[in-house]
């Protein structure tokens, strides 16, 4: 593996109506009668391999507002297509941009359209990265788009990983029809989506089930009963079952990490929108707002408590979901690329998953090395021998970064300089463990309207039997455990109330045995 650094700053490109991107004035003379609708067929191709590719494209009429052609998939604000389509058009300006995934420049510009002016041009989409060849393959693990549009969806931002939500709470897709065989999908080569993913999202907040061979049967006009947790172990006890937490900030966080079955967090979740933020924490545990202010509070919020669960001696993989179809980010916003080398296996991509082999964004695209290792990995030595990591990263933007971060034990270690780590050949300053602990690198974007930024999952460091286990991380957890279990106390069912703090107390439990087995303050 080649391990020299990749620097590249690709931000979105400008284009205007001449022949920058040749798209386009449209100027055939007025005619006397009323204004009538004109028509622009627009051919998009990667600019490398000069075949046709499908993308997503933001249009906007003259009064600003989105346009949504027919027959094509829509959601919101944007719609995708496949290489080619017919826009007919009222005259105007219209403006656009057009993306393919976090991996090809940004296309800006506008075009105007004339009373029953026809033109047809070619869009070129200049990829600046090929994380695929690089052995790093994308998922987007929260999506409740339509069947199907999956592929075209897939296609047009590059995804290669898409389980499709289609049961959630009492919402089931399949409950008057045969369920899909197979439920694993091909949506052209190297991409792969599965139509039984599922979703438990009441008042403890939401967890994800993937790969099961049929829904599983949630009662979601019972906010409380039966228990999150239920189901839960219900689904582990099934083979190929990936269960993820789907924000760190739910009320039952710490009852799931408690069982231990857990295979995922969403760190990068739909609470990062494209263009803003959901600056709330819904039905789950509060932010400090004076501590994690809007606009960016929500997602640093998230990422301390992950880095909470990780001082707290768990070593779970971090993952990344969109919610298209429910919130307002296209398909594959938030992502997580998995490595998995040359050849994409759906099995051992979600293995790859629950490894920690993982790098999660919605922006930046990191691919880290560290003593030539991938994310996940365990560094060991015997009691009283350190442990030197040397750091190496390849890098690629189309936002603006300020500082590249090297995160150990939850606090910033080194902060470098974009034009500093240049300098270096790609390698960020070495880190230094004389007892266990973990580390991740993290680039945050200057973005003023959300929190666009990636994080590598963590490396982590085993030196002699004793394991880092942070006193105050345990503690946080196990109040959160009693904070919650006050509010199933309300709930005026009894025999449904005994049921559910079942979990809760066995959460308690666990809590205060990893309190009492702390290692550092």
């Amino acid at each position: 593996m080649n391990h020299m650094p990749q620097l590249s700053k690709h931000r979105a490109r400008k284009v205007c109506i001449f022949p920058v991107l040749s798209l386009l004035i449209l100027s055939l003379p007025h005619f006397a009668t009323a204004a009538r609708k004109g028509e622009i067929e627009i051919r998009v191709v990667d600019q490398q391999t000069q075949q046709p590719v499908a993308v997503r494209m933001h249009l906007k009429d003259p009064q600003g507002r989105p346009v949504q052609p027919p027959r094509v998939p829509f959601w919101k604000d944007h719609f995708v297509f496949p290489g080619k389509i017919v826009l007919s058009l009222a005259p105007g300006n219209y403006t656009f941009e057009m993306e393919r995934g976090p991996e090809y420049r940004i296309r800006t510009g506008y075009f105007i359209i004339k009373p029953n002016a026809a033109d047809n041009k070619q869009v070129e989409m200049q990829r600046f990265v090929n994380m695929k060849k690089e052995g790093w393959w994308s998922g987007d693990l929260h999506i409740h788009r339509p069947e199907k549009d999956i592929p075209l969806l897939m296609q047009a931002d590059d995804l290669h990983i898409a389980p499709v939500i289609t049961w959630w709470n009492q919402n089931n897709l399949w409950a008057e029809k045969d369920l899909p065989s197979p439920a694993l999908k091909t949506a052209g080569t190297d991409r792969y989506y599965h139509l039984l993913a599922g979703e438990d999202e009441r008042r403890g907040g939401a967890l994800l089930f993937f790969n099961l061979s049929q829904p599983l049967k949630i009662d979601g006009a019972k906010p409380e009963y039966p228990s999150s947790a239920t189901f839960l172990l219900a689904a582990k006890k099934l083979p190929n079952a990936h269960v993820d937490i789907e924000k760190p900030f739910w009320w039952d966080v710490p009852m799931w990490v408690a069982s231990q079955k857990v295979d995922s967090i969403g760190l990068c979740n739909n609470h990062l929108w494209r263009s803003g933020m959901l600056a709330n924490e819904a039905w789950g545990k509060p932010r400090p707002k004076i501590r994690y202010p809007d606009p960016h509070g929500n997602g640093l919020w998230s990422q301390d408590l992950y880095y909470r669960l990780l001082e707290s001696g768990h070593r779970i993989a971090p993952s990344a979901g969109s919610a298209s179809g429910v919130l307002p980010n296209p398909v594959g916003y938030n992502r997580v690329y998995v490595h998995c080398g040359d050849k994409l296996d759906y099995a051992q991509w979600w293995e790859g998953l629950r490894a920690g082999r993982v790098v999660v964004t919605n922006g930046p695209l990191l691919r880290p090395r560290v003593n030539g290792q991938l994310p996940g990995h365990v560094f060991t030595a015997e009691a009283g021998n350190p442990i030197k990591l040397a750091i190496h990263l390849n890098l690629s933007l189309r936002d603006k970064v300020e500082y590249l971060e090297v995160v150990k034990n939850g606090k910033v270690e080194h902060q470098v300089r974009l034009s500093d780590y240049a300098k270096a050949g790609g390698k960020l300053p070495e880190l230094m463990f004389e007892e266990s602990g973990w580390m991740l690198i993290r680039a945050v974007t200057s973005n003023p309207k959300t929190y666009r930024y990636a994080s590598t999952g963590p490396y982590y460091v085993q030196i002699g039997e004793k394991p880092r286990i942070s006193r105050a991380a345990a503690q946080f957890f196990l109040d959160w455990v009693f904070e919650r279990a006050k509010q199933i106390a309300a709930l005026p069912d009894q025999q449904q109330r005994d049921a559910i703090l079942i979990y809760h107390r066995a959460a308690r439990d666990y809590w205060q045995k990893r309190l009492d087995s702390a290692t550092v303050d």
